[in-house]
């Protein structure tokens, strides 16, 4: 058997955890940036978690699939640097759909806050 069942259970939590928190990172940064690279993506996320949440290349590129699969973005390709690029932007819909997920987003973030106030106070 590998791992213990604790250990088992934590990866797919966090897992779980990430996978969808990943989706409206990466939704958010190319709201916020515009069209963005894989490696650009992968780069900010990173800045901007002080390297904590970085997903791999291929849960990257298998987010961002999944994203166009749904039409939340779209890409393209350029040259930059004499190097062909695959870059992303965010579709219209993608922008409704954001707008959905912040507001769910601003939900989990309250509960979360008011369990943290009761599970800290004396």
């Amino acid at each position: 058997m590998l791992g213990s069942k604790k250990e088992r259970a934590l990866k797919k939590l966090l897992k779980d955890l990430r996978s969808g928190l990943y989706s409206y990172l990466v939704l958010s940064l190319l709201e916020r940036k515009g069209e963005l690279h894989g490696y650009a993506i992968r780069k900010e996320l990173e800045k901007l978690s002080s390297g904590r949440l970085v997903p791999s290349e291929g849960t990257l590129y298998d987010l961002l699939k999944s994203l166009k699969k749904y039409g939340l973005v779209e890409d393209f390709w350029a040259e930059v640097g004499g190097r062909p690029r695959k870059y992303y932007r965010l579709t219209d819909l993608g922008r409704e759909i954001l707008a959905e997920l912040r507001g769910e987003i601003k939900e989990i973030a309250e509960v979360i806050k008011r369990m943290g106030e009761e599970l800290w106070e004396p």
